[in-house]
């Protein structure tokens, strides 16, 4: 079976940081593309990054703030969160593909794996 599972969710302050995770089960990160997508109550699920074997992608309104990362012997893929706000608060979800470079990637329907998500509160 093909899966992703995320971790690093919590609570985090406004202004603060916070790590994700996304571990693939049954295949390599350098195989596919690998994005990160969040969904707040009442908003539709977005695209955050996407990371292949090809190039990266940041969606304009987090970049700067949010970095994809991805560590081959691990075999993990991260997403780096810093000076959090309120709004950033949403369920995180890892998604995979067979590697396109990124090909777009902001569309969650173009996903076949999907992780079960990681709440991410963001409070003070």
């Amino acid at each position: 079976q093909l899966q992703l599972v995320e971790s690093g969710g919590g609570l985090g302050q406004p202004g603060g940081s916070l790590t994700l995770s996304c571990a693939p089960s049954g295949f390599t990160v350098e195989s596919y593309d690998i994005s990160w997508f969040r969904q707040a109550p009442g908003k539709e699920r977005e695209g955050i990054a996407c990371i292949s074997r090809y190039n990266i992608r940041h969606k304009d309104s987090t970049k700067g703030r949010f970095t994809i990362t991805r560590d081959n012997v691990k075999n993990t893929v991260y997403l780096q969160m810093i000076r959090l706000s309120p709004d950033d608060a949403a369920v995180y979800y890892c998604a995979a593909r067979q590697v396109t470079g990124c090909v777009s990637w902001e569309s969650a329907a173009r996903y076949d794996i999907w992780g079960q998500g990681t709440q991410v509160t963001v409070s003070s």
